[in-house]
């Protein structure tokens, strides 16, 4: 019988970062807790942005921002990525292990952004903070999370923050 080479690949865990300490808490927790002391890791930090307001020709809204408003508001959202990425990066260096880094940034409503991505990419792991919102927020925003954990086929970790334990 012949042997079948049976390495498997190195793992793509996706970390889910955005501006909160719960975002970053929980890509610490995955460096420290998922990812191999003895092999590389492939870690996707990933990073969804709100779309930009969609007007049509007859909203009045769009007449009300000026040009120089628009180009403000996007250079934010920008600098916003930037500085997401930059914290995260940060996090990623003082890790002691073998990791490779990718960066991806999406657009659009955060929940259904990241279970495309995370489906695209063929994540093994998606790695997400909690933020702790009670009943009632969480409620009348819904939690990416909790959607995430439905509707993508990998498995999902989702880490609280000490404050919320």
């Amino acid at each position: 019988m012949e042997a079948v080479n049976m390495k498997k690949k190195d793992p793509k865990i996706v970390v889910a970062v955005d501006e909160s300490d719960e975002s970053m808490y929980a890509l610490s927790w995955c460096l420290a807790n998922l990812i191999s002391q003895t092999s590389t890791s492939n870690l996707v930090l990933l990073y969804v942005k709100p779309s930009p307001p969609v007007y049509s020709s007859l909203d009045a809204a769009r007449y009300m921002f000026s040009t120089d408003v628009i180009v403000a508001l996007e250079k934010y959202g920008s600098d916003m990525v930037n500085t997401v990425m930059r914290r995260a990066e940060a996090i990623c260096r003082k890790s002691t292990t073998k990791i490779n880094v990718e960066r991806i940034v999406g657009s659009g409503d955060a929940k259904d952004e990241i279970c495309n991505i995370v489906g695209k990419i063929k994540a093994d792991t998606l790695v997400m903070g909690c933020h702790g919102y009670g009943f009632f927020k969480r409620a009348i925003l819904g939690s990416v999370s909790d959607h995430c954990a439905k509707h993508v086929k990998c498995p999902v970790v989702i880490v609280k923050h000490p404050k919320q334990i």
